[in-house]
């Protein structure tokens, strides 16, 4: 695991112009459009800004919808956990799984046509074209010949990377080497958005808070922070720890917090028992590898049921390249969450086995939802919409020793999907600008986005992407087994077409991941 103190800089590949595909919202055959790169391995810190910058992380393959052009366009959206009660439809959920597990009891009705929990169709079709296209594009070969010959086994000096302004070439560290050197390929991969399905919410509004109420739920986290089962273990056990939020008189304008509905005590002859774990899956910690054959089982089950495909496709090589593999370094701050940041499954326990897995990244102002999928024999639990809740909590949670980290990133929210605005009903949120990169309240946006695809929801006509890139001759370039500057790199090249791809590289990723990260370059 990578210590605080001596990160090793991130490695990415970028992919030259833009890729289209078929739309997994509209079925536009070729509609879709997005730019991509590779990413070998990659810092919490540099992934942060990226997704502040629009982009999106499928397994290693980070990607950017190209918002002005793609069919349907996708806005990057977070919630923000701190201010978030719960709606009518989230509590309705709450209490179902609280009699499921209290009772046994089972919801009537027709579960699957409930607002709050997508169907089928609404786990778009992004997500077979991203599995199929990992498995033709991306099986675990060796390296390109130049890359490969970047690496070979003389001995090399640690290096670093190069001050502003200087022109050095530096021997690049082992470190490099053995992230590039993991077979992975570094060629152009293309890859549609992997949406995440099943977390959704009805159209009522949020209740309308007091001061007197943010004041008293300020109160219950801070409680939290006092609770001596640690920053996993707090939220493992439904129903646990009763000393967490003691009982108190619930006056009638009072709402309960979601802290309250999610651990509400149950009866000691309770029918079931959930667990919530969370185990690091990059790299795979030993509970990681312990539970990797059921937790794949599960998927494989997702697949076939959810999505329909045969029982041959679902294989071990592509969940693992799906919602396994991750370009994240594992870092372990001292002011950071006692779990570390990186990648991560959630697991959901029923009585001794795994019935859903959130799978999620944890970022220093963030906690990232990546993908979901679930037992389908549990469907009436609303699973989707139960990891969404549990997955704010968490985040609520973890903020409370690590200040700064306080959003929950939901992916994409695609307003032209009529089925895919259910993420917009996890308020309060905020929508990401495409052309400034600052944040929106969703409801400053929707009269906007009801009359145009596209929008620009920075009210300043004349604000600007404050973190573009203004000195492209520093962004770091790796080539030749050396770091450095582009400045340096461009002299020794002839190709006229390189420019132009290092200058689209740096205008999406911004000045300041583009003199972190090292662009690598044939």
């Amino acid at each position: 695991m990578a210590s605080w103190a001596a990160l090793s800089p991130s490695i990415v590949e970028y992919f030259e112009g833009e890729d289209s595909y078929r739309c997994g919202y509209c079925k536009n055959e070729s509609g879709s459009r997005s730019n991509g790169m590779w990413a070998h391995s990659m810092t919490v810190q540099d992934y942060q800004d990226l997704i502040d910058r629009g982009w999106r992380r499928s397994g290693k393959y980070v990607y950017k919808p190209v918002m002005n052009q793609t069919c349907c366009p996708q806005y990057t959206i977070r919630c923000r956990p701190l201010q978030f009660q719960p709606s009518k439809s989230h509590k309705k959920v709450l209490k179902k799984m609280l009699k499921f597990l209290a009772k046994g009891e089972i919801s009537k009705g027709n579960y699957e046509d409930d607002p709050m929990e997508p169907t089928m169709e609404d786990t778009v079709a992004g997500d077979f074209g991203l599995i199929n296209k990992l498995d033709i594009q991306c099986d675990l070969k060796t390296l390109s010949g130049d890359l490969t010959e970047s690496f070979d086994s003389e001995e090399k000096k640690k290096g670093k990377s190069p001050k502003k302004g200087e022109s050095n070439e530096f021997i690049q560290s082992q470190d490099i080497e053995e992230k590039l050197g993991s077979g992975e390929p570094s060629h152009p991969v293309k890859m549609p958005m992997a949406p995440k399905p099943g977390k959704g919410a009805d159209l009522s509004k949020p209740p309308c808070r007091k001061a007197k109420e943010i004041r008293k739920e300020r109160k219950r986290l801070k409680l939290m922070q006092q609770n001596p089962a640690g920053e996993l273990e707090g939220f493992q056990a439904q129903g646990e720890p009763p000393s967490l939020f003691p009982p108190k008189a619930n006056k009638s304008n009072q709402p309960k917090s979601l802290e309250d509905l999610i651990f509400e005590s149950l009866p000691e002859n309770a029918s079931h028992k959930l667990e919530v774990r969370v185990v690091r899956s990059s790299p795979p910690s030993s509970q990681f590898k312990a539970t990797f054959q059921e937790s794949y089982q599960v998927y494989k089950r997702y697949q076939m049921v959810i999505h329909k495909d045969p029982p041959d496709k679902p294989t071990v090589s592509q969940f693992t390249r799906f919602l396994c593999s991750s370009p994240l370094e594992a870092e372990n701050p001292p002011n950071g969450p006692d779990c570390g940041y990186g990648s991560f499954h959630q697991q959901y326990w029923l009585d001794g086995r795994i019935i859903a897995v959130g799978v999620i990244d944890i970022l220093p102002y963030c906690v990232s939802s990546v993908y979901l999928y679930y037992d389908p024999d549990y469907s009436f639990l609303s699973l989707g919409v139960y990891s969404a809740l549990r997955e704010i909590a968490f985040t609520r949670q973890l903020h409370q020793k690590t200040s700064q980290l306080s959003y929950y990133y939901m992916g994409f929210y695609i307003h032209s999907c009529p089925k895919m605005k259910y993420k917009g009903q996890y308020r309060p949120s905020d929508l990401l600008c495409p052309e400034t990169y600052v944040w929106v309240p969703i409801e400053q946006c929707l009269p906007s986005l009801e009359n145009s695809k596209y929008c620009r929801f920075n009210r300043d006509p004349e604000a600007v992407d404050e973190g573009r890139s203004k000195d492209p001759d520093r962004l770091q370039v790796f080539h030749k087994k050396a770091i450095m500057p582009y400045g340096v790199y461009k002299k020794q090249q002839k190709d006229p077409g390189e420019e132009a791809a290092v200058l689209q590289y740096a205008r999406l990723v911004g000045q300041t991941c583009s003199e972190r990260m090292l662009l690598f370059r044939n």
